[in-house]
């Protein structure tokens, strides 16, 4: 069988675009590893717009629900396979799984979003799992009543604050510029907190401990000098890496690995293959963005076949 399209992700992006390809009865499969994309480890979002406040897991939860309740003779679902490989062929794409699967295809939607930037600093990967952590929601009652540190000056940053000051002693913001790039808003409300704290301008150069994290050493990026900081617990949100390793000899892509797309439609550089959502080299990167762009490239993918 050949689809006339598949999607890869199971985010906001690749959520939104299989609804609307069910709905445009295109012949879709969407392949999916995991749901939920980023969002997964937020306790709390309340900018997905139509519900006030949603936890990470309610929100990859419904986009489940939400596609599954279009599954039928025009939408294949399969769950818990990875896309591992893309190769052109002359009417279309072969897609090939970890599990040896193989899907042929007219046109691709690709939406894996991101994952994660690793903190460089010495000893971070000993004593990761020990005491350093990348997910708040996931670890931080572990450290109730223990001085901990959150390194990151995004909303990510600011949001895993805000959970840990609700139970830990002392929260230490370390950002490494004299700006955050969290929302005005959310930096005023975390910083009326008296057991908030911040540290500017600093490069993280060491995790201390043996067994466990005791501490870090940071150099300030203006005197140079590294100074001390003695914590239990130390939270990640450092930014993201775009999953698009498996299409870097397929499509391309820009100098950190995101997608090079035409922002008017949605499509790469590759005639048959879109992308939208994390994945890609737009300027802003949200839930709500990520869908979006995914229903416009849904509709340019609709166009495009149905006018070959």
């Amino acid at each position: 069988m050949i689809y006339d399209l598949i999607i890869i992700g199971g985010g906001p992006a690749g959520s939104a675009a299989a609804v609307y390809a069910a709905r445009k009865k295109l012949k879709t499969l969407f392949i999916t590893s995991e749901w939920g994309g980023q969002s997964i480890v937020s306790e709390k979002i309340h900018n997905w717009i139509g519900s006030p406040e949603i936890s990470g897991n309610e929100l990859a939860d419904n986009f489940k629900k939400h596609v599954s309740a279009n599954v039928g003779e025009d939408l294949q679902l399969k769950e818990g396979s990875k896309v591992n490989n893309i190769s052109k062929k002359a009417d279309g794409f072969l897609i090939k799984t970890e599990k040896n699967e193989e899907f042929e295809t007219k046109t691709i939607l690709i939406a894996t979003g991101s994952g994660r930037r690793k903190l460089t600093a010495k000893n971070a990967d000993k004593l990761e799992h020990k005491g350093l952590t990348y997910c708040a929601t996931c670890d931080g009652p572990l450290f109730t009543d223990m001085d901990v540190a959150v390194i990151g000056g995004g909303n990510a940053a600011f949001e895993s604050a805000s959970q840990l000051l609700a139970y830990c002693k002392s929260v230490t913001l370390i950002n490494r510029s004299d700006t955050f790039r969290a929302d005005e808003i959310t930096v005023q409300k975390i910083f009326k907190n008296p057991k908030m704290k911040v540290i500017k301008n600093a490069n993280i150069l060491e995790i201390q401990g043996d067994k466990f994290v005791e501490g870090l050493i940071y150099e300030d990026r203006t005197t140079k000098v590294q100074k001390e900081l003695k914590v239990s617990g130390i939270f990640v949100e450092i930014g993201q890496i775009p999953n698009t390793d498996f299409v870097k000899d397929l499509v391309p892509l820009d100098e950190i690995g995101r997608i090079k797309i035409d922002a008017w439609s949605q499509k790469t550089e590759i005639p048959g293959i879109w992308a939208a959502g994390d994945c890609t080299n737009i300027l802003y990167h949200q839930n709500n963005i990520a869908a979006g762009d995914a229903v416009r490239a849904l509709e340019d993918i609709y166009l495009t076949i149905h006018t070959r």
